[in-house]
């Protein structure tokens, strides 16, 4: 059984037992978040789709870290023949999140 699930602004693929980095959530370690907005579910073959999202269905995550950071990404800057160059560097604040449950209605 799967689900995408939209977590944070992002779509995932969810299964029980995935691991996933979604962007950063104001909650404590340990702690359960609920997602509700899932838009797809496939139990064993039978898939259903939502419009825009599957009622009563649900994903239960655990919270394992909220102290991640994503890895480097450089943004360069330049124009050409004026001597202008600017380099920028950005690290995404990150929530660890483990999947417990893909629940349905």
């Amino acid at each position: 059984m799967y689900a995408i699930v939209d977590m944070q602004g992002q779509q995932f693929k969810v299964e029980a037992g995935k691991k996933l980095f979604i962007h950063r959530m104001d909650t404590e370690k340990g702690a359960e978040v609920v997602f509700d907005k899932v838009l797809l579910v496939d139990n064993d073959g039978n898939v259903t789709v939502g419009a825009p999202y599957v009622a009563g269905a649900k994903v239960v995550c655990e919270v394992l870290d909220n102290e991640c950071r994503g890895e480097k990404i450089l943004v360069f800057h330049k124009k050409r023949r004026k001597g202008y160059k600017k380099l920028n560097g950005h690290r995404q604040d990150l929530t660890n999140v483990v999947v417990k449950d893909i629940v349905l209605a």
